[in-house]
């Protein structure tokens, strides 16, 4: 099975950020493409501690600075609401994982595990 990763920073109380994300799931559905929304939270020191490993840095040029990217992380935690409320997004296909203690293998085996992937 073929498939595309698209990873967002969704600003639930922001409209744009909502009309976004359904334009983006209407260039893949109106293709006959399924979309599954996987909404994945991490405690607030495991999210700055992740912003500083080796991977991070080495693939995204913009968490070098790593002052700048964790008072970026903190501002945007505190300006916007990053997690939705329980029963907001409504797709079928939707799972929302708290991924604080789980290493990515896990997340994506449980993501493949409960969609069947």
């Amino acid at each position: 099975m073929n498939g595309i990763i698209f990873a967002y920073v969704w600003a639930f109380d922001m409209k744009e950020d909502w009309d976004y994300v359904s334009q983006v799931c209407e260039l893949f559905e109106s293709r006959g493409a399924s979309v599954y929304f996987v909404e994945l939270e991490a405690d607030v020191e495991e999210r700055i501690e992740r912003n500083k490993s080796p991977n991070r840095l080495e693939h995204k040029p913009s968490k070098r600075d790593i002052a700048w990217s964790e008072n970026d992380l903190k501002t945007s935690m505190e300006a916007y609401r990053l997690n939705s409320l329980p029963g907001e997004i409504k797709n079928r296909n939707y799972l929302r994982i708290n991924n604080t203690n789980k290493s990515a293998e896990e997340v994506a085996k449980q993501i493949k595990e409960i969609f069947n992937l």
